[in-house]
């Protein structure tokens, strides 16, 4: 077997300590703090419904919006974690019938367990899967009809996920993520209960993320 000088040696194992030692800083594990910054665009599906009220029925489209959102998490195991999606208020216009002549706000607070397939390995691509629970909190809806009010019930709802982080130092990551959201929400038209608005949304989100 080869002996190296003491000062090669020595140099070849400190260069193996360090390569080790960045490559663990990197690896995803237990204990990790997150969180993810971005921005998200909800795109609720398409045909939201109809709704009974006494001007007719009328067919319900929820437009979509674009605005900022960040999430909080952490990691309880190398490939186990939770995150709560948060963002600043969404508003959409919605069209009924085909006239956009409606509109509402929501903030949308989302808690998803997450799975990290490659968690606790030394892989700069980081995908996960997540699902939990959604709420979504409605305000501020107008109409354009004169002395004619709408009303959405809050909601609850299952929640889907998918993501991908990659990794570009320690404490740094490119995110790129998506949620499926179940949001339906009781309506009232004019202080009379009109049927139910099926939102649906998928939200989409591209940003940075920071680990502590």
């Amino acid at each position: 077997m080869r002996k190296f000088p003491p000062a090669i040696a020595l140099a070849i194992a400190t260069a193996i300590g360090a390569s080790f030692a960045s490559s663990q800083a990197l690896a995803y594990g237990a204990g990790d703090f997150f969180t993810r910054i971005g921005v998200a665009k909800v795109q609720p599906k398409s045909d939201n419904g109809t709704l009974d009220t006494a001007l007719g029925s009328l067919d319900v489209d929820v437009e979509d919006d674009t605005g900022f959102a960040f999430t909080l998490g952490y990691r309880f195991t190398d490939k186990l974690g939770i995150e709560l999606l948060a963002a600043q208020r969404f508003e959409h216009d919605i069209r009924l019938n085909g006239d956009n002549i409606a509109s509402t706000k929501h903030l949308p607070p989302t808690l998803t367990l997450q799975f990290y397939p490659l968690g606790g390995t030394n892989a700069k691509v980081q995908p996960y899967i997540g699902a939990g629970v959604n709420y979504t909190h409605f305000s501020d809806e107008e109409t354009d009809i004169d002395g004619v009010s709408l009303d959405l019930d809050d909601s609850w709802g299952a929640a889907g996920q998918l993501g991908v982080d990659l990794l570009i130092s320690e404490h740094w990551s490119l995110n790129a993520a998506a949620w499926y959201l179940d949001i339906d929400s009781d309506a009232e038209v004019g202080g009379s209960n009109a049927g139910e608005v099926e939102i649906d949304p998928v939200v989409v989100m591209a940003g940075i993320g920071f680990r502590f």
